[in-house]
This record gives structure tokens, sequence and C-alpha cells, in this order.
């Protein structure tokens, strides 16, 4: 009964104190703890015939792995409760159309790696400062939210990576990015 999280929640809701962006891929079967894994991540990437399930009411119980606090942030809250209370097993495509799922692709490794090299193009400071501001903005009040964008903005403007972004975005020669500030 700790009000803490316990080591099975830390495995998904985890995912979210790194530094930088975690991309799911997913294909085959997504079911019960596997899926709370993959909710953990900030984009998940599936197959359209990938079978997704938040599987526990199968087995007479509830979701244990942070998919509660997961599930919130990216599905309505009756879809949420079906979800929990069936354990219906969907297809890639259904995830995509609720929400559970960003993108599909026939090769979610391969579009989790463009996606990753994508990303990687930005300033490490700003793509961690991207990922926190909208985990603390995304329930918080109006003036929460800005207060949030005034925050982590003083935490990368004019830093050495923002003025790197600035060179590069001018036409300079590609500098290498510094290590992650804090």
């Amino acid at each position: 009964w700790s009000p803490v999280r316990n080591r099975f929640q830390d495995w998904s809701m985890a995912w979210r104190e790194l530094a930088v962006p975690v991309i799911a891929a997913i294909h085959g079967n997504c079911l019960g703890a596997g899926l709370q894994l993959a909710l953990g991540a900030d984009v998940r990437i599936a197959t359209p015939d990938a079978r997704l399930s938040v599987m526990e009411a199968k087995w007479g119980l509830v979701p244990d792995m942070g998919g509660s606090a997961l599930l919130r942030e990216l599905v309505r809250i009756d879809v949420a409760k079906e979800l929990a209370m069936t354990g219906r097993v969907l297809a890639g495509t259904e995830a995509h159309a609720l929400g559970l799922v960003s993108h599909l692709d026939a090769d979610p490794v391969a579009r989790a790696l463009a996606l990753a090299q994508e990303i990687a193009a930005r300033s490490p400071d700003a793509v961690a400062a991207a990922k926190f501001l909208m985990q603390e903005s995304w329930h918080a009040t109006e003036p929460g939210a800005l207060a949030a964008e005034r925050r982590w903005q003083r935490r990368v403007i004019g830093r050495p990576n923002q003025r790197i972004a600035v060179r590069r975005n001018a036409g300079e020669p590609d500098a290498p990015w510094r290590p992650r500030r804090g």
C-alpha cells in the first residue's frame, strides 16, 4: 500500500525520466506488461497487424505497471476503461486510431531508426527540454504550462548547443553537439 512507485511500475515509468527520446517498435504481440512498457515510450511505432492488449482483465487483474497513468495521456477515459475491463486484443490499425500507437509502418524498427536520426540532428539540450516540458505541462493549468515553458527555455537559450543550432541553420559547417548539460 506504499504511496511510491514499485519496482514493476518503475520499468514503464522510468522511460519518462530519461533525457533522451524512447521509441518503441512494436510488431507481433504486445500484451499486458509488454504494452505497459511500450506505453511508457515517447513514441510508439507498430505494424498494422501487431496485436496489442491491456490483457490484465483476462487474468482477473488491473494494469499495474503504470498503465493507468500512461493510458490517461493517450486515450479518453471511456476508451481506457473499456480496454482495462475487456482485455480485448486490438490490431495495430485500431490501436493507432485510438491513440495508443503514434505511427503505423510495415517495418517499425526502420521507421524508429529514421525518427531517431531525425531527432539526433537537433540539439540534445532542446530535445531533452522538449520531452520534459511536454510531460510537465500536459496536464498542468494554463499558467503552470506557461511557467514550465519559461523554465525550460531558460535552460537552453544562449547555451552552447543552442548557439550551434543557430550556426547550423545559418548554413555554417556542422559543428558537433556538445554533451547535454544537466
